[in-house]
């Protein structure tokens, strides 16, 4: 068995992709995972290109290393799968609101009284003391709710981030938090429930960055690293392209002067220590905007290389597999799923020296596991055919 979780048992009651997310990395690590999944399957399967429905690229992204069991747990005759499940799991991991987990009777507080040793993690919108407790919550809810679309519209339009952020910052915790409260039971023995809100885990996330003068009482300024929110701040055009590059400490600036054979900026007071070039971003930003637009890509990546400066150039997110490192660290690997054929998928880019994880299952069809896990947990054939029959459960067609 691979990985550090090898023998930990996850239920994976979660659909979309921050709960999804978090369960592929305990499955990643080890763990065997159960991903419980409505008949109609997770949202996501239906979400970019496919070949087969049901198995989108999305899909296929967030799933791997899981069995998938459809249980219909609308239906009266689910509840003892459910119990079944959560008695013999470590971990249970739901993107539900609590609010419908105590319908389900699968609340932390129901379920510690027949598994004392789960770690139940709860990863859903906003924190219960708050009065936003049941609203509903999506990644673009999030950011809109934290301000990032003002912060990414640089003095524009407000824009969304370019990614799922939110969903995979917090799915990155909320997988932290297993691994953590893991280790309190391995000393302990006691299980626990863990609340992970999206709204405040992402305000502490992204306001690490931007509460700045609103840190003092009274404030010393309003929220916002002006470095990150300068609306010039963006790759530099070269003669003949885009490069990314940051002039950090001040060793960087002092070697970057000489290579622009501007040394006399080094005692510039706008460009003389961190503090001054961070109350100066607008200046600093304009004048590298100026300096790289006079040579080619590759002739700055060429000096700033042999004067240990920051930089790579810009890259098409369709060219990233050819990426001549990502090639050499087989990171987007080619490989054959059963059903699906012929696909590219992404490495496991954590390397153990004692542990090492293992990709070990492909993202499964909805339904694929039923069966084979409703065997583990105890019930025989004639109880799974009943299941399968009274359509409380069902199988991949």
């Amino acid at each position: 068995m691979a990985g550090p979780l090898a023998g930990i048992r996850v239920l994976d009651m979660t659909m979309n992709v921050m709960g999804p997310y978090a369960a592929q990395i305990l499955g990643d690590m080890g763990a065997e995972v159960t991903k419980l999944e409505p008949p109609e399957g997770d949202t996501l399967r239906g979400v970019g290109p496919a070949r087969h429905a049901g198995m989108s690229s999305f899909f296929l992204a967030l799933n791997r290393n899981k069995r998938s069991l459809v249980v219909d747990l609308k239906a009266s005759g689910a509840a003892p799968v459910l119990r079944r499940l959560i008695a013999q799991a470590d971990v249970l991991l739901t993107s539900f609101r609590p609010a419908a987990m105590q319908r389900l009777g699968a609340d932390a507080a129901s379920v510690a009284a027949f598994n004392p040793r789960l770690i139940h993690v709860s990863a859903f919108g906003y924190g219960q003391a708050g009065p936003y407790a049941a609203k509903p919550a999506y990644d673009d809810l999030i950011q809109t709710a934290l301000g990032l679309p003002l912060l990414q519209g640089k003095g524009g339009p407000p824009e969304f981030i370019a990614a799922t952020v939110v969903d995979r910052a917090v799915g990155l915790m909320a997988a932290s938090a297993v691994g953590m409260a893991l280790f309190h039971r391995e000393r302990t023995g006691q299980g626990q429930a863990i609340e992970v809100p999206m709204f405040e885990s992402m305000a502490e996330f992204f306001m690490g960055d931007h509460l700045s003068g609103l840190t003092f009482d009274p404030p010393l300024g309003g929220a916002g690293y002006a470095r990150l929110i300068d609306p010039n701040r963006r790759p530099y055009r070269t003669t003949d392209g885009h490069i990314g590059v940051l002039v950090y400490n001040d060793k960087h600036w002092r070697r970057f002067f000489a290579l622009i054979e501007r040394p006399d900026l080094a005692s510039d007071p706008r460009f003389d220590s961190m503090a001054h070039r961070s109350a100066h971003a607008g200046a600093v930003t304009a004048l590298l905007t100026e300096v790289f637009a006079s040579r080619s890509t590759a002739a700055w990546l060429e000096a700033l290389d042999a004067a240990d400066i920051p930089a790579m150039p810009l890259t098409r997110p369709d060219d990233l597999p050819a990426d001549p490192h990502m090639q050499a660290v087989d990171f987007f690997p080619l490989f054959d799923h059963p059903s699906e054929g012929r696909l590219r998928g992404m490495a496991i880019p954590q390397r153990w020296s004692a542990s090492q994880p293992e990709i070990r299952r492909h993202a499964p069809r909805l339904g694929e596991h039923s069966a084979e896990v409703l065997g583990e947990l105890g019930f025989d054939p004639a109880e799974i055919a009943a299941l399968l029959e009274a359509r409380i459960v069902r199988e991949a067609s």
